[in-house]
């Protein structure tokens, strides 16, 4: 699991702060014998620092373990440089700073809250008497604080950790943010110019950094070496050194170059990064044995770029992206960048679920906290590429222009409009007045509970399963619950309407104390709302996998029905866990597109019975 670039220190008594070390993240695996130990990216480590495998022996547990190796010069301060010079004996000591662990005795612990993980961890080590294993304490609650005092102490930084964060292993989270002291960031050795001077072996590195799979110049550096890494550099890029640039766009040098294979990687401190994206006022920190060069690329990550606007081709079609730092959500820090991220990545999900359908679009565009609006007609602005279909307005004779997505670059343009939630139409474009699927919307109030939530979704699918008629459940990513019944486009809304009210007072009658048809809030109290008017042409949901405007970016997520019990809760699912949850369990509502077994004189036959 990484952290994603944080920004500024916070408080947030949600949130737990630990020590950014500056050393080299690893993983062990123990079994009360023999010990892994690598980096994030399978590089081993078992060779090079045997004083920590000989340590992590003591622990007599099956275990998977996370942390960063450090080393402590005498007064007790992380040196990148010494540990990169560990072979050669410098004064000070080595520790493996445990912060997280993975699994125990064979179970798999990654899904619990991570301060119980972290209890699990600190109980593991409270009997291993090693110096060089050491629990990674923190403190709940004070960012500000902790980051001051880490300053004062010249340390990297801080990490923020969401304490009830689950372990998403390769993911980059925005429940861990790296909160840093000074900036750096990896990058490319492409090359390096002569000395000058007295200076030996070589006078500055020449860096880039991956975009796609083209090298691109970042700039060069020319400080922060010792006369040992200029040696160690030097020598390490003789093997690699070339008669051709690595970059196809001409660099523009004040010495003669030597240009080497791009093989290595190097940290860099920096002050800033300009327009051209270029590095200024950079230094060398050190080489990155734990690296590869497919971690420097330039990344699409709004936190980690500037508020600059991105130019991007998506299958064919050119999108300018906007404001991509923009918080849309402020209190948990995810910008229009992480929103447009996830549509972005989620995709190959969503889109089945938009293709043909005229669409309504909730936009955000000054983030949650502001009101919004919803987006029907396309206007002019749309690209010409982006399919649209005339509707007439019910109330006027105006046709509306809906927006029609059916592929990524449709996506990201809407997405990028500040379009959070997107809601299709019931029915396709290819047959308008015959929807595909019927929606039951359990609508509470703000005095039900998610258990009552939960009591009359299961009452809903009692009733259609006495109908013989399959549903599916998703969370709406408020605070309610959809139960979709797959048509097949057979039979018209008006029809399809009459059944959901029907299945709706049979709800209430078997419910009477917490739930209504009746639409007025005023008029059916503290009730759950048993809404099947969703069945008239032109209403609209979020979709499956639509982000809401709601706290925590949550969304509207497809339901295994054994899951709808006791203890499910629609802020458990957010734009940061659902694609590995449904690259674990598959797409739960596919068959609401699929399935076309529905008869409707059956059914009522069924319920008449």
């Amino acid at each position: 699991m990484l952290a994603s670039p944080g920004g500024d220190a916070f408080d947030g008594e949600d949130w737990i702060f630990e020590i950014k070390w500056d050393g080299y993240r690893a993983i062990a695996e123990c079994d009360g014998k023999t010990i892994k130990l690598y980096s994030r990216n399978g590089l081993s480590f078992t060779t090079k620092f045997p004083q920590i495998v000989k340590a992590l022996q003591k622990i007599k547990h099956r275990a998977v373990l996370d942390g960063e190796i450090v080393f402590l010069d005498d007064n007790g301060n992380p040196s990148f440089q010494k540990l990169q010079q560990f072979e050669d004996k410098p004064k000070g000591k080595l520790v493996f700073y445990l912060f997280d662990i993975l699994s125990l005795d064979s179970k798999d612990v990654k899904q619990l809250p991570l301060t119980d993980r972290k209890q699990l961890l600190k109980q593991l080590l409270s009997g291993i008497k090693d110096p060089a294993l050491q629990y990674n304490e923190h403190i709940v609650g004070s960012g500000k604080k902790y980051f001051e005092a880490a300053t004062k102490k010249n340390l990297e930084g801080v990490i923020a950790k969401k304490a009830s964060s689950e372990y998403s292993t390769g993911i980059r989270s925005k429940e861990w943010l790296k909160i840093k002291n000074r900036t750096s960031m990896e990058a490319v050795i492409a090359g390096y110019t002569a000395p000058q001077n007295s200076r030996k072996h070589f006078g500055s590195l020449i860096l880039g950094e991956y975009v796609g799979k083209e090298l691109k110049y970042l700039g060069h550096t020319g400080t922060g070496f010792t006369e040992k890494t200029l040696e160690e550099l030097w020598e390490k890029m003789q093997p690699l050194v070339v008669t051709q640039s690595p970059f196809k766009e001409k660099v523009k040098v004040n010495m003669p170059v030597s240009w080497v294979k791009p093989a290595l990687v190097a940290e860099i401190f920096y002050a800033e990064l300009t327009d051209d994206g270029i590095l200024r006022h950079s230094a060398f920190k050190g080489l990155r044995i734990d690296k590869k060069l497919s971690d420097v690329k330039k990344t699409t990550n709004a936190s980690e770029n500037n508020s600059k606007d991105n130019i991007v081709k998506v299958d064919g079609k050119t999108l300018t992206l906007t404001n991509l730092s923009k918080l849309y959500w402020p209190k948990e820090k995810i910008t229009k960048g992480d929103l447009i991220a996830y549509y972005d990545g989620m995709a190959d999900y969503i889109l089945p679920y938009l293709k043909d359908r005229p669409l309504s679009l909730k936009r955000n565009p000054n983030g949650i906290l502001d009101a919004g609006f919803y987006h029907k007609d396309a206007g002019e602005q749309a690209p010409a590429w982006v399919k649209k279909y005339d509707v007439q307005a019910e109330s006027t004779s105006k046709m509306v222009n809906y927006i029609v997505c059916n592929g990524k670059p449709t996506l990201l343009y809407i997405a990028n409009l500040g379009s959070i939630e997107i809601n299709p139409w019931n029915s396709t474009t290819r047959k308008i007045d015959y929807p595909t699927y019927m929606i039951i919307d359990i609508d509470p109030s703000d005095k039900n509970s998610f258990e009552d939530v939960i009591e009359t979704a299961l009452v809903v699918k009692n009733i259609l399963d006495t109908a013989g008629v399959d549903c599916y459940c998703k969370t709406s990513g408020a605070t309610g619950l959809h139960v979709y019944v797959p048509l097949g486009a057979k039979y018209p809304y008006e029809k399809i309407r009459q059944f959901g009210q029907l299945v709706a007072a049979l709800t209430v009658e078997q419910l009477p104390k917490i739930t209504s048809v009746e639409r007025s809030l005023k008029k059916r109290g503290n009730k759950i709302y048993v809404d099947f008017l969703q069945n008239s042409k032109g209403q609209t949901l979020a979709s499956a996998y639509s982000v809401r405007p709601k706290a925590g970016a949550t969304v509207s997520t497809p339901l295994l029905w054994k899951e709808v019990k006791k203890g499910l809760h629609p802020s458990k699912f957010t734009i940061f866990n659902i694609k590995k949850r449904v690259e674990k369990m598959g797409d739960l509502f596919e068959e609401v597109l699929t399935n076309k077994s529905f008869n409707l004189q059956k059914a009522l036959r069924n319920l008449h019975e």
